[in-house]
């Protein structure tokens, strides 16, 4: 299964999810729509023993939304992206049943990493670089403030949300927001060692323990989405926020 900006390809019992949408891999409502698909192929695929999800553009990995989808919507259009990219991305790898890795090269930001943290592993190339521009922007990073504390701590978590800097491979390491550094020579070579690694595992006790897993780790996760989307919503629909999505479409974000 391919379309224009999402591939997909199966080889020895991997599947390999690649994003290319030029320039940035930007996403879009047809782009989340196609890596759902994407993964809900590869879960129901008993070839399939792991996942890769990757980037085809090099130098960036997914840059965020599409802000363009922001600016000037209704409120139940927003809504509706929201439930694709917080909603349906996570229904759809809880209910992988098998091994899912980011191949993280480049550029990972706000809705990309959203892409990433969903995923059961994220190797990281040692060029590779992470950030939450959100705020700067004008509307929140909802999803973030669910999960990443979890994941870093409540005060690392806020500093990087409400700073929006951007930060390199080894402070995300650090911070365990990834699983390992790889030089960028070696990242796809690494990923495949570790999805083959991944695939010769039982597949009936891979999904099993997966299930159990995320069950043990879901911490009501679910429910925190819903407030996600909540919360996105009611910033995106301000004045406020709308001016300054206007401002990043016509002028880029500021230097810093």
């Amino acid at each position: 299964m391919s379309d224009e900006t999402v591939g997909y390809e199966v080889s020895d019992g991997r599947a390999r999810i690649v994003l290319n949408r030029p320039p940035v891999n930007a996403l879009d409502l047809d782009m989340i729509r196609g890596i759902v698909a994407a993964l809900e192929k590869a879960g129901k695929d008993d070839n399939v023993r792991a996942v890769l999800v990757t980037s085809g553009i090099v130098g960036r990995f997914c840059a965020g939304l599409d802000l363009g989808i922001l600016v000037g919507k209704s409120e139940s259009k927003v809504r509706g992206f929201l439930q694709e990219l917080y909603v349906r991305l996570h229904d759809a790898q809880y209910n992988l049943g098998k091994p899912s890795i980011a191949v993280v090269s480049g550029a990972a930001r706000g809705g990309g990493m959203t892409l990433a943290i969903s995923c059961d592993v994220i190797l990281a190339g040692a060029r590779a670089t992470f950030g939450y521009p959100e705020i700067d922007v004008g509307v929140l990073p909802a999803i973030h403030f669910a999960h990443l504390p979890r994941i870093v701590g409540r005060h690392r978590a806020f500093e990087l949300l409400f700073s929006a800097r951007s930060f390199g491979a080894e402070e995300a390491y650090r911070l365990g927001l990834v699983s390992k550094v790889v030089p960028d020579a070696d990242l796809a070579a690494e990923a495949t060692a570790l999805a083959k690694t991944f695939a010769a595992k039982s597949p009936a006790v891979m999904r099993l323990a997966r299930a159990a897993f995320m069950r043990q780790n879901d911490l009501d996760y679910r429910r925190s989405i819903a407030n996600a989307v909540e919360d996105f919503c009611n910033v995106t629909m301000t004045d406020a926020a709308q001016d300054g999505l206007r401002a990043f479409l016509e002028h880029g974000l500021p230097r810093r």
